[in-house]
C-alpha cells in the first residue's frame, strides 16, 4: 500500500473515533418498566401484578441503594431497645405523572407488641396467617413478622418484630383477588428484607405466597362495661 493509502486510512480511523469515541452515552430514560422498580424486586413473574396494585405500566426512576438505607435503620432501630420505630421506605413505586402524595409505596418498621390481633379493622381488610399476621384491603396490606439474625445482636431472646407495610395502592375493588394482589407485592418486599437481614428461616415466610393461605375472622373489639 503507497503512502498516500496509509493516509487516507488512518484519516478515516481519526473520524471514525472523533464521532463514535467522542460522542456522549445516551442519557437513562426517566422512567423504568415494572421489572425495573425497586432495584428490580418484582422482576420475573409479579410484573403484572405491580402494574395492576398501581394502576401504572410506566414508573419514575428511583435510586438503587434504598435496600441497605432501609436495613441500616432497622438494624439501628433495633439496637436502641425500643418497642417500636418509625423505620423508613423500602421504595416508592411512582407511576409516570403521580403526584408525590398519591405514590404507591413500601415502608417497614419495628412495631409494638398489641399491634398484632389488633380489635377493629379498616373497611373491607382481611386477616390471613402469614408471619405473625398478615392483613389487606383495596387500598394498603402489611404483614407483621419476626427476625432473629446474627445482625441483630440479642434477637435469639428478642426476636426483631417488623411490619412491612404497601401503602396508596390502586382502589380496584375488595374482590378477594385484587386485595391478594396488595399482599403479593407485600409479601415479595418482606421476604427480600428478611433475606438481606439474615433472619433464621427467612422470618417464617414462604418463598412463594399460597393461593389457599388461610384467612382468618376479625378481631372483636372488647364490649364496652356498663356505666
Amino acid at each position: 500500500m503507497n503512502r498516500n493509502g496509509k493516509t487516507l486510512i488512518a484519516g478515516l480511523v481519526v473520524a471514525v473515533c472523533a464521532t463514535a469515541c467522542g460522542s456522549d452515552p445516551e442519557p437513562q430514560s426517566p422512567y423504568v418498566k415494572a421489572a425495573e422498580v425497586c432495584d428490580g424486586l418484582f422482576a420475573g413473574g409479579l410484573e403484572k401484578t405491580v402494574e395492576a396494585v398501581t394502576g401504572a405500566t410506566s414508573f419514575e426512576r428511583r435510586a438503587d441503594d434504598d435496600m441497605d438505607r432501609l436495613i441500616g435503620k432497622i438494624e439501628k432501630e433495633y439496637a436502641s431497645g425500643r418497642s417500636w420505630s418509625q423505620g423508613g421506605d423500602l421504595c416508592e413505586l411512582a407511576a409516570k405523572g403521580s403526584r408525590s402524595v398519591d405514590e404507591t409505596s413500601l415502608r417497614f418498621h419495628i412495631y409494638a407488641p398489641q399491634d398484632v390481633n389488633y380489635p377493629g379493622s379498616r373497611e373491607g381488610e382481611r386477616r390471613f396467617s402469614l408471619g405473625k399476621e398478615a392483613v389487606t384491603n383495596a387500598r394498603s396490606a402489611g404483614i407483621y413478622f419476626e427476625c432473629v439474625s446474627p445482625r441483630l445482636d440479642g434477637s435469639k431472646n428478642r426476636p426483631a418484630r417488623i411490619y412491612g407495610g404497601l401503602s396508596k395502592a390502586h382502589d380496584r375493588g375488595d374482590d378477594l383477588e385484587d386485595v391478594m394482589d396488595n399482599l403479593r407485592v407485600v409479601h415479595a418486599a418482606s421476604l427480600a428484607v428478611a433475606e438481606k437481614l439474615e433472619c433464621e428461616d427467612n422470618a417464617g415466610l414462604p418463598a412463594e405466597l399460597d393461593s389457599d393461605l388461610k384467612e382468618l375472622p376479625p378481631v372483636s373489639r372488647e364490649a364496652e362495661p356498663d356505666s
